[in-house]
């Protein structure tokens, strides 16, 4: 099973771009163009927040008209830049996003291929930061002990550990460590997967690795040094995709998104 994640769209009306300058739906045309040319293709696609800038219905119905050129299907989960309700009568024909609830936290679990995949909603409305409060964390451990054997990944927008970027670690998600030690009882986790840095990284965490996927668009600045500024760049952006084979296990593999040459080792022959 082939799983590609990808993160931090931020979708805008068209014609806009973020922070007036970053051409965000171009980039997301870019990397849905690059998941349909995988050879093998991804079974499925899951987008780990910040889906949109604004969570207006306009920008969600520019994230709809990119995401109907994908291939395979694709689940939807939310980050602090997105709005549920407007998420909600977006999609209607996702059961899974749907509650009597518009504003009730969208979680959800896919449990029909060989990896279980458990979608949480980390968000706080107004917020930057996240949250695991005490009915999320009851939440997800329900769904872990429905299925306490099948590899399973957790996937969430706001990171529950410390990355040294103090800009962001500051919006990082809060209840971390309530977090960890319920993941750590669940040996069947295979990774907590985020989003929300706009950078690939990887920790070992609550006995499982954390793992953080790059944006589809533009990133932050790599800025280790005690509160040192942040931006966004120009670094190649990507998106991850999680392989799993029984005998394998899982592996997880950064794809930089674009046209790249390549060429054979042995006939030196030009490959793409």
């Amino acid at each position: 099973m082939i799983i590609a994640q990808i993160s931090d769209l931020h979708v805008k009306p068209p014609g806009q771009k973020a922070y007036g300058v970053v051409d965000t739906n171009g980039f997301v045309a870019r990397a849905i163009a690059h998941l349909n040319r995988l050879d093998p293709p991804p079974d499925i696609v899951i987008a780990t927040g910040d889906l949109v800038d604004g969570g207006t219905a306009e920008e969600y119905a520019q994230l709809k008209a990119l995401l109907a050129d994908l291939n395979m299907p694709v689940y939807l989960a939310m980050g602090n830049h997105d709005d549920r309700a407007a998420l909600r009568q977006s999609f209607p024909e996702h059961g899974y996003l749907q509650s009597a609830r518009m504003q009730a936290p969208v979680q959800y679990v896919v449990d029909n291929y060989p990896v279980r995949l458990v979608v949480l909603d980390t968000v706080v409305p107004g917020e930057g930061y996240g949250l695991m409060d005490q009915a999320r964390l009851s939440w997800l451990d329900q769904q872990l002990a429905r299925n306490p054997a099948k590899p399973t990944i957790v996937f969430m927008h706001h990171p529950p550990f410390r990355t040294k970027i103090d800009a962001m670690d500051g919006i990082m998600c809060q209840g971390g460590d309530a977090l960890a030690e319920l993941i750590s009882m669940y040996t069947n986790v295979e990774r907590v997967a985020c989003g929300h840095l706009h950078r690939s990284i990887q920790t070992r965490w609550a006995r499982t690795i954390g793992a953080i996927a790059p944006s589809v668009a533009h990133q932050v600045t790599l800025a280790l040094r005690p509160h040192q500024p942040i931006g966004f760049s120009y670094e190649p952006p990507g998106f991850y995709l999680h392989v799993w084979e029984e005998a394998m296990g899982l592996v997880t593999h950064t794809v930089a998104i674009g046209t790249f040459e390549a060429y054979s080792y042995a006939t030196k022959e030009r490959l793409r």
